[in-house]
């Protein structure tokens, strides 16, 4: 009887020894929300793990992840003063630039990217400045985000990740940064980012909910899979560093056709709704989490993400620290 399958599964060690995928510490990014005041550590009740944090907290935070191997993380800032455009991201003393600054200050290894967005920052939460009839004037937008990079840029932040999603963000961004010195400052693209109802918690703690409308008007139709696949070949034609799916577990069919059709590096970004689902259910007892967590994990990696993006990376991080021990 043929047993090759079985006699490859028989202990751990050859289980290990023939493992296909895994996911490293090097892989992760780790999102992380700043928001102005002291002391801050406010915990959003839609995502158990996730927190609101001052800049203080988030050099504490940044301390130790780097204690886990995990040195990567995203930014996004939530300001006390919004308005029609977006203008506090606009500023050098911006609430996103003081904290690029502390911890390229604290920590100058630490690899830090930023979100380029207007959602966080205007009052309507849309990702830009509106047109008369109120919907986002994409080339408006693309002249602000340009300012808005090169204040990222400025700080001294490593990596600039657009995910506004207007028409020809890739291009005009790594113009304005290449005209201005910034040749060598990469761009992650947000190059497949669906209009999925899987961001709903992300609206809570980054506080973007839009006041009217929604965003189909500028994100991806979740139906589109040939679509999908041309939004980031054209990305890359621009001039994009890394591409990028998101959300990630509804669409790792998408995931797998970009990897076959580009050479680029390819990130997912698993969202805030993904995170809120598993973390819930491994709450309640219905699931094993940590098991699911990992299996998530390796789903992403198994599609072709190289990199990903993800509310998990810390508890994973702390897992194989404790598998070490």
């Amino acid at each position: 009887m043929f047993k090759r399958f079985r006699r490859l599964r028989i202990n751990e060690t050859l289980r290990d020894l023939t493992r296909e995928t895994q996911v490293n510490p090097t892989d992760l990014i780790y999102p992380l929300f700043v928001r102005e005041g002291e002391g801050i550590k406010d915990e959003v009740s839609s995502m158990p793990g996730v927190f609101q944090m001052s800049i203080d907290e988030i050099i504490k935070e940044c301390r130790y992840i780097r204690t886990l191997g995990l040195n990567s993380i995203i930014l996004f800032a939530i300001p006390d003063v919004k308005d029609s455009v977006g203008s506090e991201c606009l500023c050098e003393d911006s609430i996103i630039s003081r904290t690029i600054r502390a911890i390229k200050k604290e920590f100058p290894d630490m690899f830090v990217v930023t979100d380029l967005c207007f959602c966080e920052y205007t009052d309507h939460g849309h990702c830009g400045i509106l047109s008369e009839d109120n919907t986002v004037d994409n080339d408006a937008t693309l002249e602000i985000s340009a300012q808005q990079a090169l204040v990222h840029a400025r700080a001294g932040v490593d990596m600039i990740a657009p995910s506004g999603m207007m028409d020809g963000i890739i291009e005009t961004l790594r113009t304005a940064l290449d005209e201005n010195g910034y040749e060598n400052l990469p761009i992650m693209a947000y190059s497949t980012k669906f209009s999925s109802g899987y961001y709903g918690p992300f609206r809570d703690v980054a506080e973007s909910t839009p006041s009217h409308g929604d965003r189909n008007m500028y994100q991806m139709d979740p139906a589109n899979r040939l679509e999908a696949i041309e939004e980031s070949l054209e990305d890359e034609k621009q001039g994009a560093d890394i591409l990028m799916v998101k959300p990630a577990l509804a669409y790792l069919d998408i995931v797998r056709e970009i990897r076959d059709n580009t050479n680029l590096p390819l990130a997912v970004y698993n969202v805030s709704g993904e995170y809120a689902m598993i973390k819930n259910a491994g709450l309640q007892g219905l699931i094993d989490y940590e098991r699911v967590m990992c299996e998530t994990l390796l789903g992403f990696k198994r599609a072709g993400a190289g990199i990903i993006i993800t509310y998990h990376a810390k508890e994973y991080c702390e897992l194989l620290k404790k598998e070490r021990n």
